[in-house]
């Protein structure tokens, strides 16, 4: 198990006259003389920040790194500020790391000091993460988002890529929290910084002030707050200019759940999208009556299991954001995940044991089936539809027949050719297809899904089940039975062998379910064939396929591509636009095209692709 991704143990706390303290650093979250004070003064002024938010432009952007959370009082007053001072258009992005972060009462608690930020501190509380390791994002408002870092300090911001404009060294004191302090941390904030960062800190130790000079900064003492004596400011050599944000046309190659997702996640970032599906949306695998958001807990924290864990979340995060439960995309009572082996119920087991999966996402229903507790159910087509219906996205029904990836240039079938800044082939099997140059690893599975009519019993049922297959609770009044797995066929005519292999699946895993919906009486309604696409080591494909990483793949997710998207979508989406990632470095590797070492790979992608459109 990696260090930096070990179990989450969150914040214990002391309240005294209403102040949040750590017992086990001996040090208050901040200054028991005004902690709005004390910021404002020690990091939004030190950092200089009114004047730079002052001298953004529209379509400019603008990036804070701050080495401890906390309770966000920092970041939380620095985006009421960039909100009144910025231009209209300009963008913020806030990215900073918890080790321990605090358990939602305990937030709430302390964001209830502050009147002032009540509109915040609710937009912080709905999107508060469940604690588990790694990168968490969340939406503070339109033109603010924020990178929650979940992990020791110095880990996190190795795995991070983002080009900071100013930084908050907010930690407890380096003498009871010498790990916040490091010269390791700090060369990775001097390879970060843009030219003329600055960086603010309430302290003033010597060890401080001495290792941020030695990595490059240029440092100075300050006035402190509430009767400490001096603070440190410092600058990063160089001049600093605001920076405009990378927007531009993408060309989205497929209108399937992982298109939809990329042209939202790019819209949402200032780009307009031209998307081509010759076949509409939804139109392959995509296409089902239901889909199960879920994923399958394991105890080790591998970057393949972590990627589940985390696109899982992040998944839930955007449906949650569309209120997909209010417009009617789907249901939200838990997913049931049944053991189909010892070896399956020993992972499980693990996984509860784990740390990585804290009580508000899994629980034990039995020895043998766990419950994810915030999955559900959707609509995949309804939501693609959703995603695509934004003023920034047009749809094309033009099929595509090549992408030059160099140039970010697709042919068209009805003659000619369309150029963009960008292209993102979401494609799923035929990726390979549209591509000069060896081919991608991927192959394709078929799967056929029964639906079938909904009883009296079966009205009553509200979660899905996974077992060797899966069902689903009543949708249009039926039921999603699912799903096979064929290598050799690759028709899409359904056969009624497919239809009683599901239904078979089902009673032998959960006679119940099917003695419920009629038995051997059970009413078949529909049925419908998709291909999964899925690579050799069935982790998505998701990153830049020339030099210049103005084209990129966006593949392979599987039978979970609603889970998985939104995180894929988000990675594309920052690269391109030079945001701060989304994702942390061995994720960004584990995904990238790069490593299934095709030749001329490596050149193409390098360990981290797309890091060169971030530029500072």
């Amino acid at each position: 198990m990696q260090p930096d991704m070990d179990p989450i143990e969150p914040a214990v706390i002391d309240w005294t006259d209403g102040t949040p303290s750590a017992p086990a650093f001996r040090d208050h979250y901040y200054s028991t003389a005004g902690g709005a004070e004390e910021s404002r003064q020690v990091f939004l002024d030190g950092a200089r920040l009114d004047a730079r938010f002052d001298a953004l432009a529209d379509r400019d952007v603008f990036v804070i790194g701050e080495t401890g959370f906390g309770t966000g009082l920092n970041l939380l007053l620095a985006a009421d500020r960039f909100l009144a001072r910025a231009a209209d258009g300009a963008r913020l992005h806030l990215v900073s790391a918890e080790k321990h972060p605090l358990r939602p009462a305990d937030l709430r608690r302390a964001l209830d000091a502050w009147p002032e930020l009540a509109a915040w501190s609710v937009r912080l509380l709905e999107q508060w993460p469940a604690p588990t390791p790694g990168f968490h994002r969340l939406d503070l408002h339109e033109r603010i988002d924020l990178t929650l870092m979940f992990g020791d300090a110095e880990a996190m911001w190795q795995a991070q890529d983002a080009a900071v404009d100013a930084w908050f060294l907010d930690g407890f004191a380096p003498s009871r929290n010498a790990s916040m302090w490091t010269p390791a941390l700090f060369r990775r904030l001097a390879e970060l910084s843009r030219p003329g960062a600055t960086l603010a800190t309430f302290s003033a130790a010597g060890a401080v002030r001495r290792g941020l000079a030695e990595v490059g900064f240029e440092v100075r003492r300050a006035e402190g707050f509430g009767g400490k004596r001096h603070r440190l400011e410092a600058c990063w050599p160089g001049e600093w200019r605001a920076r405009a944000a990378h927007r531009g046309h993408a060309l989205i190659v497929g209108a399937g759940l992982a298109g939809s997702t990329a042209a939202h996640a790019l819209a949402r970032r200032g780009w307009t999208c031209r998307v081509f599906d010759a076949h509409g949306v939804a139109a392959g695998a995509s296409g089902n009556r239901a889909g199960v958001v879920y994923t399958t807990p394991s105890g080790a924290a591998t970057p393949q299991n972590r990627f589940y864990q985390s696109s899982w979340l992040r998944a839930l995060g955007w449906l949650a954001r569309a209120d997909a439960v209010g417009r009617g995309l789907g249901r939200f009572d838990g997913v049931e995940q049944m053991a189909t082996d010892t070896r399956h119920a020993q992972k499980l087991e693990r996984a509860l044991a784990s740390g990585h999966w804290p009580p508000e996402l899994l629980e034990a229903i039995d020895e043998d089936c766990v419950l994810l507790k915030p999955g559900g159910v959707l609509r995949p087509a309804d939501w693609c539809r959703f995603l695509l219906d934004h003023p920034a996205i047009t749809l094309d029904h033009d099929c595509v027949l090549s992408v030059d990836a160099e140039q970010a240039r697709v042919r068209l079938r009805r003659g000619g050719t369309a150029q963009g800044d960008a292209v993102v082939i979401c494609a799923a099997g035929a990726t390979n297809a549209l591509l000069a140059g060896p081919p991608l690893p991927l192959r394709t599975l078929r799967g056929q899904v029964t639906d079938v009519a909904a009883t009296a019993a079966s009205r009553r049922w509200t979660r899905a089940v996974c077992h060797a297959g899966y069902f689903t609770p009543e949708l249009d009044d039926a039921h999603c039975i699912g799903a096979t797995f064929d290598l050799h066929r690759d028709d899409d005519e359904p056969c009624d062998g497919d239809d009683r292999a599901n239904l078979a699946g089902l009673k032998h895993w959960r006679p119940d379910a099917w003695a419920e919906l009629g038995g051997a009486a059970v009413s078949v309604v529909g049925r419908r064939v998709g291909f999964r696409c899925t690579s050799r080591d069935y982790l998505p494909v998701v990153g830049p396929l020339d030099p210049a990483c103005r084209s990129w793949v966006c593949a392979a997710f599987g039978s979970r591509g609603i889970s998985g998207t939104p995180l894929a979508a988000e990675r594309i989406a920052d690269a391109l636009s030079g945001a701060p990632s989304g994702l942390d470095a061995a994720l960004r590797r584990a995904l990238d095209p790069a490593r299934f070492e095709t030749p001329g790979a490596a050149g193409r992608t390098g360990s981290d692709g797309g890091r060169r459109t971030g530029g500072r």
